[in-house]
């Protein structure tokens, strides 16, 4: 598996304290959440294949 990207992310605090306790909900980390919205996000545009 490549290598994951770094990058700083400025977030409004309660923009983040609602992903927290959405990924807490779900059992998944703020990080995996973001990555999970944002795949659909893009798949949903037509910016990226589907899985």
């Amino acid at each position: 598996m490549a290598e994951k990207k770094r990058f700083l992310l400025r977030i409004d605090p309660k923009l983040y304290d609602a992903l927290e306790k959405w990924s807490a909900d779900e059992f998944r980390s703020v990080n995996a959440q973001i990555e999970l919205l944002l795949k659909k996000a893009l798949s949903d545009a037509g910016r990226i294949k589907k899985d």
